[in-house]
């Protein structure tokens, strides 16, 4: 179902933005200056990661009756 509604990009950033938090967190223990940086790019990641999540929600096509179908197995019949 990520493949069929183009997620993949979603689901990396999110992943980056959890990965990025692992990092701040790591950092803060041990007194780095630069921790706040690694913060800021977790939230970048996350938020463009909410964003991508809704990009199939927000481009879907209508079909003629004016429906809009995001069941991807009713997409594989098709």
């Amino acid at each position: 179902m990520i493949r069929i509604l183009k997620l993949q990009k979603a689901v990396i950033a999110s992943i980056l933005g959890v990965l990025a938090l692992v990092a701040y967190i790591i950092m803060v223990k041990r007194n780095d200056e630069s921790a706040n940086y690694v913060l800021s790019a977790a939230g970048i990641f996350f938020i463009l990661g909410a964003l991508l999540f809704l990009y199939p929600i927000l481009f879907a096509k209508k079909d003629k009756e004016g429906q809009v179908e995001l069941d991807p197995e009713k997409q594989d019949e098709v």
